[in-house]
C-alpha cells in the first residue's frame, strides 16, 4: 500500500497532492491518505470518487487531533 500525508496542505492543494501520487502509482493499488477533519475530509473522497477512483474506508485515527485516514484505490 502506498502512503501519503496532507495534513500540511490546504485546499485545493490536497486533492491535488493525492491525485498526482495516484497517477504514480499502478491500477489495482490502494493510497492510505492521512488528511485533517473539515474542508479536506469534505473534498478528497468526494473528488477521488468524481474521478472514478475507490473510497474503501474513512476513519478517524482515533488520536483526538481531527485527523483521519481514507484508502483509496486506484
Amino acid at each position: 500500500m502506498h502512503f501519503l500525508d496532507i495534513t500540511r496542505e490546504t485546499c485545493p492543494m490536497t486533492f491535488v497532492k493525492v491525485k498526482l501520487q495516484l497517477a504514480r502509482i499502478p491500477t489495482g493499488q490502494e493510497l492510505e491518505i492521512i488528511l485533517n477533519e473539515g474542508e479536506p475530509l469534505e473534498n478528497v473522497p468526494r473528488s477521488c470518487e468524481e474521478q472514478g477512483y475507490q473510497i474503501l474506508s474513512v476513519e478517524a485515527c482515533g488520536d483526538g487531533d481531527g485527523k483521519h485516514r481514507i484508502i483509496v484505490k486506484k
